[in-house]
């Protein structure tokens, strides 16, 4: 896709997440010129608000940028959120309940701002600069602690009536399946995420069928990432490796019945997991499209791996507060 900037103008794209925020700053051509990347959570300032924390990013990025003067802010932020009013309803890891970030963000920088759920503008990056830039409609998948998505038909994010479609984490795939975090049973999220396989990981590992897990991790969730189940695997856990296949595989259900609802032209699939174990999770999700989408919808469909790893929300947000400054709202 082509710059909607103009040359000297620059912008901010932010990433907002649970353990890490990363604020960048590009240029006219969405090259990043600047970065700066902390843990959500200061470890030393306690009293620091996450808010305060945010701006510093965001200043600390510009400075290596060389301080260029910017048009605009682009934000990823976990939700649910409003994405028209900037409006963050409620991230618990955040401490956040209906807090506009949007406009604290505006008034510090003086610069519009536009906030949109991270996934979405995930979605978005891989769009607009990753191997799907020329499909009008995809669906993104990003497995890790949770389980977020993002939906784009004829070319425009799918925001639905109370603007936060896309909440793929919470698709019912085992009606009495385990409860969720959201407090029903059997979501994608309860069997599939990053947290779901540290659980049965754990207790391979406590009752001494995951060795190299309980060397390397013990069994602390926390301390149970994906490339430590990615490393097990390699190291020939085969009981950890079917539990991983088995989420997998679960995700891919998801994939198909998505297939099956939007007909998506290329579903992407990001996020830890996926980037740890690539080709299993390729596999065992194109398995279970085969057998549970119809035959006619899946037929020419591709189901590609994200590209832009860590930089796919920072992007997606600065080319969506590009669109923001061209349209002029």
């Amino acid at each position: 896709m082509g710059s909607i900037l103009r040359e000297g103008d620059f912008v901010v794209g932010l990433d907002v997440g649970g353990t890490k925020i990363m604020a960048t700053a590009l240029d006219h051509k969405f090259k990043i010129l600047g970065r700066s990347k902390k843990r959500s959570k200061s470890r030393k300032g306690k009293d620091e608000k996450a808010e305060e924390r945010i701006i510093r990013i965001i200043t600390e990025a510009l400075k290596d940028a060389g301080n260029p003067p910017i048009k605009g802010i682009g934000v990823g932020s976990p939700g649910p959120l409003d994405p028209k009013t900037g409006v963050i309803i409620d991230t618990p890891n955040l401490g956040w309940k209906n807090f506009p970030l949007a406009a604290i963000l505006s008034e510090q920088f003086k610069v519009p701002v536009v906030v949109d759920n991270d996934v979405n503008v995930g979605t978005y990056g891989e769009w607009c600069f990753g191997e799907v830039s020329k499909c009008e409609d995809i669906v993104g998948i990003f497995p890790g602690t949770g389980i977020g998505g993002g939906i784009i038909i004829n070319g425009k994010l799918l925001h639905g009536f109370s603007g936060a479609a896309g909440e793929v984490g919470h698709m019912t795939i085992e009606v009495d399946g385990p409860y969720c975090g959201c407090g029903k049973r059997g979501c994608l999220e309860a069997l599939a995420s990053r947290i779901a396989i540290a659980k049965e990981v754990a207790a391979l590992a406590a009752r001494g069928d995951a060795p190299y897990i309980a060397e390397h991790c013990g069994t602390d969730l926390a301390n149970i990432r994906s490339g430590e189940i990615a490393e097990a695997i390699k190291a020939g856990e085969k009981m950890v490796e079917s539990v991983v296949r088995k989420a997998a595989f679960y995700t891919g259900i998801a994939v198909a019945n998505l297939i099956n609802i939007l007909s998506p032209e290329a579903v992407v699939l990001g996020g830890g997991l996926v980037e740890a174990m690539t080709d299993l999770y390729l596999e065992e999700v194109n398995r279970a499209v085969k057998e549970h989408a119809m035959r006619f919808l899946r037929k020419g469909v591709r189901i590609v791996p994200a590209k832009l790893g860590d930089d796919a929300v920072v992007l997606g947000a600065a080319r969506m507060i590009a669109e923001r400054l061209a349209d002029g709202k």
